[in-house]
């Protein structure tokens, strides 16, 4: 038996709409990145996009739960002294959108592949969103 690959022409991609409200940001995150990569799907194939769109909308009421809201986060400009520390629940507070990202984006492949997969994402920090005409189904996560 041989072994299925996915073929560029034969991926149909959806758009799925997640509501984030009163869900913990790691089931969250882990559930759309499965969908993002298109493991939920048969004709999966690793080294292929065969993912589909996901929306994710109140980002905002998305919960951190036992210390994660203290824990730092680090980045550095590159220049000495220049290593920045902010907590998750201020990200939280000021750009909720950027956390979901972030916490997503942590758990696609690390390479070019990641960075495309990552485009499928849509992060809103309120209910609304601008998608309607794609017609995004609904997908329920377990909190």
């Amino acid at each position: 038996m041989k072994t299925y690959v996915a073929k560029p022409r034969e991926i149909t991609r959806e758009w799925f709409v997640v509501d984030a409200a009163g869900k913990p940001i790691g089931r969250v995150a882990t559930r759309v990145a499965a969908i993002l990569r298109g493991k939920h799907k048969p004709i999966f194939t690793p080294n292929i996009d065969t993912g589909d769109h996901v929306i994710i909308v109140n980002a905002e009421k998305v919960v951190l739960t036992g210390n994660k809201a203290e824990e730092p986060i680090y980045r550095h400009s590159g220049y000495p002294g220049g290593l920045k520390t902010t907590t998750r629940g201020r990200i939280l507070e000021t750009q909720p959108a950027k956390l979901m990202e972030r916490a997503v984006r942590g758990m696609l492949p690390h390479n070019k592949l990641g960075a495309q997969m990552i485009q499928k994402l849509k992060v809103y920090a309120g209910p609304d969103h601008p998608h309607a005409a794609q017609m995004p189904k609904p997908l329920e996560i377990e909190a």
